[in-house]
């Protein structure tokens, strides 16, 4: 993917953890289900999206079957494809329940909820929100895709995460960040679904892929940027990301990806069969320099072999895990000996390092997050946009993005950490200061990528 826009440096220090800002005359709603936007009844006649935020409490450590399977032992690339396995049995029932049987799908019964503040940006059949707002199709030649594409995602955080939604959000207007607030509790898991616009037509590799109906405001496919229209976008990934300190001591987190496979028969649980697994991610191998040595073995990410080869186009840095919806493939620009360097198409990203960024700055919540997403360095006129500013990969800046840190440290000095919670900082705190400033915040202005929203 390719990100037209320069990126936005943020150089801030932190004064005190709780975050309240004046109202304004209209209190807006942090519970808002959707836009409003609905489909008339003649096009679309089935439920709509309801936010579930009953977050519970004080539950109890739960029974981790992702742990077992692997002898309680600490996750390696010997054991991780068990490891992914069991994490996605363990979310099967509700998953098949949710993608094939919408209609009778209650989020809060079955112990799923969702974050808080984002109803205006959520379409309001399922609740998704614009992901990638283009994908370039030249990120994918060896899969045929002949036209860009849109990614609509949803994230679902289970009853032991959710107790850390409860807590940020107790007063939904003034945010609680302090005393531990952000950190999730061993157990916790996020289901992330995203669904693409390019459809077999578009894409060999989604034939036979689940379509959804959305009330799309944004479809690089057709070209549509304007009004909201009723349309299918078909599942291609599922992110499923645990709070494991144990098999992860060193981040805290593990995260998987499962993609579509139009090669894998259905069997009882239908498309979620056909939903395998790309990889695992738990540490950002910083001892590694892929720069310096592509080929290098990596031992803290898991990349399965049999993985239909679309999804492998887009691996992040040196291999590291990165799905088609991740960002990790981009064209930088790199300053070297008084010239620049356009690298097209390069891997600078990973699952790990992204979320690694999750931050906030309390002391300038209109700037929020001190580092973006990726390695990046402050715009400069002659770094060719719309490449992007990079520091040169395997630098000591670059690598500041690939350290593995525990949840509670921050990438930088004065931030809050946010526990590899990128929808909070990238996502849920904006829109909340957005909502209660009355003034468009700097991350509200891109998609999860940093490509400025077109209709900005």
């Amino acid at each position: 993917m390719r990100i037209r826009t320069l990126y936005l440096c943020y150089c801030l220090s932190v004064v005190g953890v709780l975050l309240a800002l004046p109202a304004t005359a209209a209190t807006p709603d942090p519970w808002l289900d959707h836009n409003g936007r609905t489909p008339a009844r003649g096009d679309y006649a089935g439920p709509l999206f309801k936010l579930s935020h009953d977050y519970p409490s004080g539950l109890p450590v739960p029974h981790m079957p992702w742990r077992t399977a692997i002898n309680n032992a600490p996750i390696d690339t010997s054991n991780a494809a068990a490891y992914t396995q069991a994490l996605k049995d363990a979310v099967a029932r509700d998953m098949v329940a949710l993608l094939l049987d919408e209609g009778d799908w209650d989020a809060g019964r079955r112990g799923w909820y969702n974050d808080p503040w984002l109803g205006a940006q959520r379409e309001a059949i399922h609740g998704m929100l614009v992901g990638l707002e283009r994908v370039e199709d030249d990120l994918f030649p060896k899969s045929g895709l002949k036209k860009p594409f849109t990614t609509y995602v949803i994230t679902y955080y289970n009853r032991i995460g959710a107790q850390t939604l409860g807590a940020i959000w107790r007063d939904p207007h003034a945010p609680q960040l302090g005393s531990g607030a952000t950190q999730y509790a061993d157990g916790s898991v996020t289901v992330k679904l995203a669904f693409t616009t390019a459809g077999p037509a578009e894409w060999p590799a989604m034939r036979g892929a689940l379509a959804w109906p959305m009330m799309m405001t944004t479809n690089a496919t057709t070209g549509q940027f304007d009004q909201p229209t009723l349309g299918k976008a078909w599942l291609m990934q599922v992110d499923i990301v645990v709070k494991d300190t144990q098999s992860a001591p060193q981040t805290g987190w593990v995260f998987t990806t499962l993609v579509y496979d139009r090669n894998t028969r259905p069997g009882s649980r239908f498309v979620w069969d056909q939903m395998v697994p790309l990889g695992a991610q738990w540490g950002n191998d910083p001892r590694v320099d892929s720069a310096a040595n592509p080929g290098a073995a990596l031992s803290e990410s898991w990349i399965n072999p049999n993985a239909p080869l679309y999804a492998t186009e887009t691996l992040g840095w040196g291999g590291r895990l990165s799905g088609p919806n991740d960002h990790g493939v981009n064209d930088i620009s790199v300053a070297s000996g008084g010239q620049r360097v356009l690298l097209r198409r390069a891997a600078n990203s990973s699952c790990l390092s992204c979320h690694g960024a999750s931050q906030w700055n309390a002391a300038n919540p209109a700037k929020g997050m001190a580092s973006f997403m990726m390695p990046l360095v402050p715009g400069d006129s002659k770094a060719g946009a719309p490449y992007l500013n990079s520091p040169a990969p395997g630098s000591s800046e670059w690598l500041r993005w690939y350290q593995n840190r525990a949840g509670d440290v921050p990438m930088d000095t004065g931030s809050v950490a946010g526990d590899y919670d990128l929808a909070l900082t990238f996502r849920v705190l904006p829109a909340w200061h957005e909502a209660k400033s009355g003034k468009k915040h700097a991350l509200q202005k891109l998609d999860a990528g940093g490509v400025l929203l077109k209709r900005e």
